[in-house]
């Protein structure tokens, strides 16, 4: 096989460099992430989405060059359309890219077409071990990992008008427009009536959910699964820790459970299968436990003074959440269908991921004091 070829640029002409010297400072976060990311070894994957290495056919364009651009996207909360616009008209942007101040961005069809034949060619797979790769990225830049793992999920809701598709279905005899989505409760929420009387009424999230275990001390999400919103969160809990252990980031070699890696979620995941997980790999269970666990050994574990400090911390989850949602347009599925989530879920886990590490690798880091961090 002849050497791979792709699309040459104009990013390192004479003309492109200056002005990008002059617009773009080293300390930019695109400057920084463009340079201090490894994104060659990331993409080696990614080449063979190309019939034959990309030797016969129209030049494409590097691999690189889309899934950054692909980036744009999720970094500033946008459409694929806009990253087209925001590539285009943003010299930041257009040299995270990789382009010459005077290219065209590939079209937003050109990032569909790389995302399905990526998914096609190497399975839906290959999005979990891009996001992987951050936490291989984050350990050989040193960045330390704490032994507190937390657990939690958070819903996305489908891309869809419920009642104008229920109409489709009903009148047209259409099927759903996304065959995947599902119901799922979420809580109670309370209503004022028009008598200003107040009643609890369920609240039901329609499309997927996104299981998620992070690291607390440096907030790095270190592994996640994406489901139909229907699905039972404590049936998850097993297989993230198990992509936990296959990262790196669990420790099990002491004989006592507290020096280990620990593990704290919800109520949700109070299930004997997981209890048994952890207790068999010696790892310690912060899983908050429901008030029907009325035996000795979980009344020892409910007061127990490092398992009461534990469960404080979980709810800083949430907070990676809220950042996904606000920030990044996790809130609502960009895509129809499973599939196409599980590549939302990995890219948005794999920007706030790169975002973090940036920001932990920075000049002017400075780490917060011990107490600060566990109370926020």
């Amino acid at each position: 096989m002849s050497k791979v070829r792709f699309r040459s640029d104009t990013s390192n002409s004479f003309f492109g460099s200056f002005l990008y010297d002059q617009v773009v400072p080293k300390d930019h976060f695109l400057y920084r992430l463009r340079h201090e990311i490894p994104w060659g070894t990331i993409c080696v994957p990614l080449t063979k989405v190309y019939k034959d290495g990309a030797e016969f056919g129209p030049t494409p364009y590097h691999p690189e060059k889309l899934l950054r651009m692909l980036l744009v996207a999720y970094l500033f909360g946008i459409s694929e359309r806009e990253a087209e616009e925001t590539v285009r008209f943003n010299l930041p942007a257009k040299y995270f890219v990789g382009l010459g101040v005077d290219e065209l961005p590939p079209e937003h069809s050109t990032l569909t077409v790389f995302k399905n034949r990526a998914t096609e060619k190497l399975g839906v797979g290959i999005w979990d071990k891009l996001f992987q790769k951050t936490i291989r990225i984050a350990q050989k830049k040193g960045i330390a990992f704490g032994t507190l793992q937390l657990i939690d999920s958070t819903h996305t809701t489908a891309n869809v008008n419920e009642e104008k598709d229920k109409q489709r279905q009903k009148k047209d005899g259409k099927p759903k427009r996304d065959p995947d989505a599902s119901h799922t409760f979420k809580h109670e929420k309370q209503v004022m009536t028009k008598d200003g009387q107040f009643f609890k009424v369920p609240e039901r999230v329609y499309g997927y959910k996104s299981h998620t275990s992070m690291n607390q001390e440096n907030r790095l999400i270190t592994s996640l699964k994406a489901t139909t919103a229907k699905r039972n969160d404590g049936k998850e809990f097993i297989s993230l820790v198990k992509k936990d252990q296959r990262v790196g980031v669990v420790k099990n070699t002491s004989t006592t459970p507290t020096n280990n890696t620990e593990y704290s979620a919800d109520k949700g995941y109070d299930q004997g299968d997981n209890h048994y997980y952890l207790e068999e790999h010696n790892l310690f269970n912060a899983i908050i436990l429901m008030k029907t666990r009325t035996q000795e050994k979980w009344r020892v574990m409910k007061n127990s003074s490092h398992y009461l400090k534990l469960i404080k911390l979980r709810k800083q989850i949430e907070n990676k959440f809220g950042e996904e949602k606000l920030h990044h347009r996790f809130g609502k599925c960009r895509y129809l269908g499973l599939r196409r989530y599980k590549i939302q879920a990995y890219m948005t886990a794999m920007c706030v991921n790169l975002k973090r590490i940036m920001l932990l690798t920075g000049p002017n880091y400075s780490p917060p004091t011990p107490a600060l961090s566990l109370s926020t």
